[in-house]
Formats: structure tokens, sequence, C-alpha cells
């Protein structure tokens, strides 16, 4: 993991991208810490933070689009898959690189709240559970921008792809409240669902009948549960799109409360990420 690790770290920086990353954060941030805290007077650093949620949006596809689809374009990924590594060193590693990049602006940003405290009462506690959430949601998007680009060997389409979904995610509120809250278009939302999800399943096994078994198996339990319980389809997906709004986790630490929940979801975004990714390199590994 540490060989892994330190290859991926040269790479970023021989190729500028860790330094563009790490100047565009520190830009953004200082602009609206000028702004915000400097010109308006404000005491609350956190709504810095705030205002700059969407940068992982733009940022991470960016970042992450190389890490392994350029290993699949280059062919040097079956030089990594034979060195005497497990694939969870590899891909851990690699999600380390991207995530120690991201925690170097971060580090410097913690001095932020010392500086504004020189000038006025600040609440330094909900200043750095601030940051703390806001670095935790930037790995969970660097998590799953890594995921993206083990599936494709091409680092736009990882790209695109990663971009997509990390905007779908950062309007999930919006997007979600354009969801009838009825029973009847959550099981056909929850059916359509299904189907997609035994697509992705084909594609990642090409096995077509457990991708068609577990297909059908889904939606026939979402039927069956909607002719039983009716009335436990009320908003159901509406609440499930809503599982989806990381940003939207940001709110009890903005506000001072220390949300471990909020801690577990993000730590589980990128657990279940990362091990999705091994489970892409394993297949390949052994293709």
């Amino acid at each position: 993991m540490g060989a892994v690790y330190r290859k991926e770290m040269r790479s970023y920086l021989v190729s500028m991208i860790g330094y563009v990353f790490i100047a565009f954060i520190l830009l953004m941030m200082s602009f609206y810490f000028a702004y915000l805290n400097l010109n308006l007077a404000s005491p609350r650093f956190e709504a810095v933070l705030e205002s700059i949620r969407f940068v992982f949006v733009i940022f991470v596809p960016i970042l992450t689009m190389r890490v392994l689809a350029e290993e699949k374009k280059q062919r040097t990924d079956q030089l990594l898959l034979t060195l005497p590594l497990t694939v969870s060193d590899i891909v851990v590693g690699k999600f380390l690189a991207v995530a120690t990049l991201f925690a170097v602006p971060m580090g410097i940003v913690c001095l932020y709240p010392l500086i504004l405290a020189r000038y006025g009462q600040v609440n330094l506690a909900v200043a750095y559970m601030s940051i703390l959430s806001f670095f935790l949601l930037g790995c969970a998007n660097i998590a799953i921008g890594l995921f993206f680009s083990s599936i494709t060997e091409n680092p736009i389409i990882a790209a695109v792809v990663s971009f997509v979904v990390l905007l779908v995610c950062y309007l999930m509120d919006d997007l979600s409240s354009m969801v009838p809250n009825t029973a009847s278009a959550s099981v056909i939302s929850f059916a359509v669902l299904f189907a997609l999800l035994a697509a992705v399943l084909y594609n990642l096994t090409r096995d077509l009948w457990g991708a068609v078994i577990t297909g059908a198996f889904l939606i026939t339990a979402d039927v069956c549960l909607f002719i039983f319980k009716r009335t436990m389809f009320e908003g159901l997906f509406h609440r499930f799109l809503n599982m989806f709004y990381m940003t939207g986790r940001l709110e009890n630490f903005f506000n001072g409360i220390l949300d471990i929940s909020g801690v577990v979801y993000f730590l589980s975004i990128i657990g279940v990420a990362l091990f999705m990714t091994m489970q892409t390199l394993n297949k390949r590994r052994w293709s």
C-alpha cells in the first residue's frame, strides 16, 4: 500500500493536477473568507464552507479520472495487479494519496478560524466541526470518483460519469422534491431502479441469468410489498433519494451539532465505494 501511495502522490505532483487542485481550493476559500468573514464582519467561518460545497462537483472528477482509468488505458494495471500487493492495498493506497492531497489545503484552512479569532469572538468548536465534516464530504466524493475511474479505461468517460453522479447528489434535495409522494409513484420508481440495478450487475459480471433472476426477484418483492402493505410506500422513494443528498448532512455540523450519524454516513459511503472498487479490480485481476 505504501508503494502505491507514494507512486500516486508523485504522479499527481509531476502532472501539476495536485498543485492546481490545492491552489483552487485555497483560492475559493480565501475569496469567501475575505468577503464573508472579513468584509462583512461575520464570525461564522462555517458560512465559508457552506458557500463552496459545489467545488467537489467540479474538481473531484478531474482529480480522480486518471487514478485507475489511466492505468487501464496504458496497460500498466497488469503490472500493478501482479505486484505482491493485495487489491485492497492498491485501492486504499490510491484513495489515501488523493485524500492526502485534499488534506493539504484543509490543513492550511484550519488556520483561518484562528486568524478570525484575533478580531472578535469565534466559536472555534463549530468552525472545526465544520472543517471536519467538509473533509469527510470531500473524501466521500473522492471515493465515488475512484470507483467510476475503476470501471472504464477512458479517463474522460470516468470524469463525465463522476461529474453527473456528484451533480445529481448535490442537487438531490431539489430533485427528490419533484418525485410524487404517492405509493404508486414509489413502487414504479423502485421497479425502474431495480431494473437498472440488474443491468449494472450484468455489465459488471456478464452473468445474464444472475442479473435477470436478481432483477426479477427484487421487482417481484417490490410489487408484493405494495399489494400487501401499500401505506409503507407513501413517500418512501422520496426518503430513499434523500439518503444520497450528501451535502445536506453538513447542516448539523454547521449548526454546532456533532452529528455522529453524519460521520458514520460519510465513512459508510467511503467504505462502500472502496469495496466496489476492489470488486471491480478483483474481476479484472482474475479475468
